[in-house]
């Protein structure tokens, strides 16, 4: 019957995935009917406190983005990597990797693809070198972003927990996810240098040039933001966001610094997810009030739609699951807890491999997290192995991934005649490998 069961959540999972993140979550609900209707399992719980926090961040950061905040960030970017267009290949992930740790989601970063294909070209350097690696950069940075949905839902499930005897906190996972995450991203960058054929020998490149068609298709129509003029306001909003980040990180380090209740007796600090909700909600209000944000275009940005698609990916995926693996989880425990906790590292497998099924490392998070700490993985090697919940780049059908094939116009960005043999899969697979072993020996020595 487990099996029979496990079938269903699985086939949810692959069926929701072809439609995205919406799609994944309403069919998420066909099989939660199929567990309570047809199987007489008790609902689980849906994640109402990470979705309410999730859509506090997701609120400020598109306003923040109503107010061309978000523009600031890409055009200060542009000019950094056009002052330095020898070193895109490092650069480029770096800065990639900045701005998905500023702004919470890879989502920010579709603008920069044409900018990063367009020096590369021009300075002769093979597109796909830091093409490639700067759209697994944007993804590898959302486990150490403290605006993140992932991150953020992390928080929430380790807060939860009980009978591990440590308490940890934002800044506890950030000191391990971001030095991992960062590293792994720059060993991906290091091996992008000399990958593939430099433009001058490759004969599939040359083939195109002699074209005059394609020749100026591929070297004209290079995109820029470096004349482009914004208020103010668009700065200022850039400002407020960056405080209130700064004020979620130190109020999740230091927990004295927050107001403490008691309530039947029982005294505690306030809620980190409650300090996030607010801290967003807060500064998104200052940014309505002072950066003159229309408020339609708050709902109608690209941050606010990917963010809501989140949040109902979540919401479906995590209550079938929840409903599954409470109704299993003493036999599940009695069958995979000793071998789960001598050989810890099978849970990031399974972290990556659900990833790639459910195409979100937050959704991934929220399903997988719970069982590892139930079935007894210490919460610190839940941690340690965060960069793992990143595997949907074996197949190229992210949004992110298509989008830089798209703008990659010299065409060496790609995906091979055998499917797997694409543009991302060694960068990413250098990156969550080394950002696990990393975060694994971070979590020993830190936490």
């Amino acid at each position: 019957m487990i099996i029979l069961q496990l079938l269903v959540v699985l086939g949810c999972l692959l069926a929701g995935s072809r439609f995205g993140g919406m799609g994944l979550g309403l069919i998420s609900g066909i099989g939660l009917c199929i567990f309570v209707f047809g199987f007489g399992l008790p609902p689980g719980e849906p994640p109402v406190r990470v979705m309410l926090t999730i859509l506090a961040v997701i609120g400020c950061a598109a306003t923040m983005q109503a107010a061309s905040g978000l523009n600031v960030m890409m055009q200060f970017s542009e000019r950094l990597l056009r002052k330095h267009p020898a070193h895109i290949t490092l650069l480029a992930p770096l800065t990639t990797w900045t701005l998905t740790f500023l702004c919470g989601t890879g989502h920010v970063v579709y603008t920069l693809f044409p900018i990063i294909g367009d020096i590369a070209l021009h300075k002769g350097i093979r597109p796909e070198r830091p093409m490639a690696v700067a759209a697994i950069a944007a993804q590898m940075s959302i486990c150490a972003s403290p605006v993140s949905v992932a991150l953020v839902s992390l928080v929430t499930i380790l807060a939860a927990q009980q009978g591990f005897g440590t308490a940890y906190t934002m800044l506890d996972i950030i000191k391990v996810t971001l030095p991992a995450s960062l590293l792994g991203t720059l060993l991906a960058a290091l091996w992008s240098m000399q990958r593939g054929q430099e433009l001058a020998n490759d004969a599939e490149f040359q083939a195109k040039l002699k074209d005059p068609k394609q020749r100026e298709y591929i070297y004209s129509g290079g995109a820029t933001l470096l004349n482009a003029n914004y208020p103010q306001s668009a700065y200022r909003s850039v400002c407020i966001f960056f405080v209130a980040i700064a004020l979620v990180v130190l109020l999740g380090a230091y927990p004295s610094l927050r107001p403490v209740f008691t309530i039947d007796g029982n005294s505690a600090a306030l809620d980190m997810n409650l300090v996030i909700q607010m801290m967003m909600l807060v500064a998104g209000a200052f940014m309505l009030l002072t950066c003159n944000v229309l408020p339609a275009d708050i709902a109608n940005g690209s941050l606010f739609k990917a963010g809501m698609t989140g949040i109902f990916s979540v919401f479906g995926v995590a209550w079938m699951s929840d409903t599954f693996f409470a109704a299993h989880m003493a036999t599940l425990q009695m069958s995979l807890a000793d071998i789960v906790k001598t050989q810890p590292w099978l849970y990031a497998v399974v972290l990556f491999l659900v990833t790639k099924l459910v195409n979100s490392q937050a959704a991934a998070i929220v399903a997988i997290a719970p069982m590892g700490l139930a079935l007894g993985i210490e919460p610190k090697l839940i941690i340690a192995f965060f960069p793992a919940a990143y595997g949907y780049f074996i197949i190229p059908t992210y949004p992110t991934d298509l989008a830089c094939i798209g703008f990659d116009r010299s065409g060496t960005t790609r995906i091979g005649n055998y499917l797997f043999n694409h543009s991302f899969m060694m960068p990413g697979l250098i990156g969550v490998i080394a950002g696990s072993a990393i975060g694994y020996v971070l979590a020993k020595l830190l936490l």
